[in-house]
């Protein structure tokens, strides 16, 4: 079953009417991402969101302005997701990247279209079968530069939940790549070690 959307704090009314929309819209979409992601693996299109991969969702705003020297700075540097998936919407400035093949790769903009970004949390319980996005983004010359990311968590109400590789995705020739850990846990150290380009993944590997 789809969650309620997020509900914004203290905005005017017509802000607040376009972020309800929004993320109703963007929540239902999630789902749906998270839906075809289950079948994908071979299990039931319901198993990520009954284990809980859309009960909690949050969005943030980031702005970057123009940086006259791009060159002397960096917008957020590079790191993976903590959660299940983060839906990106991003103007048409670019700056977004993500490493793949051993190299750093430009993510340009395209028009009316989202990026999804699998996360800490999605990689570990599937074992590896979805592997979380390393990415960072880069300073403009030009901007400012505005996006929104919708992140699809854990619910941290629920600390002592057991995050563990999903059991039909495990045999005798895929045994589990990590050992169980709880949402407060990975919470905690995932805040506690921040952005500092290590995946919050490699202190649960096995």
């Amino acid at each position: 079953m789809a969650p309620n959307p997020p509900q914004p704090d203290e905005l005017p009314p017509p802000c607040r009417d376009i972020l309800l929309e929004y993320s109703s819209q963007v929540t239902k979409l999630g789902c749906c991402m998270l839906e075809i992601m289950s079948e994908s693996l071979g299990l039931d299109a319901n198993k990520l969101l009954d284990m809980g991969c859309a009960e909690s969702i949050s969005i943030a705003c980031h702005y970057y302005p123009s940086c006259p020297q791009p060159e002397l700075t960096i917008g957020t540097t590079e790191h993976t997701d903590g959660g299940f998936i983060t839906i990106l919407q991003q103007d048409l400035i670019g700056g977004l990247k993500v490493f793949y093949e051993n190299q750093w790769i430009d993510v340009p903009p395209i028009p009316e279209a989202l990026i999804v970004n699998v996360g800490d949390l999605l990689q570990l319980i599937t074992n590896d079968k979805f592997i979380s996005s390393r990415h960072k983004v880069v300073a403009n010359k030009v901007g400012p530069r505005v996006s929104i990311g919708s992140f699809f968590r854990a619910n941290l109400m629920e600390t002592s939940k057991v995050l563990e590789p999903i059991k039909e995705l495990i045999s005798t020739d895929n045994p589990s790549k990590y050992r169980s850990t709880t949402t407060k846990e990975h919470r905690d150290y995932f805040l506690r070690k921040g952005l500092d380009g290590t995946s919050a993944l490699l202190h649960l590997k096995i």
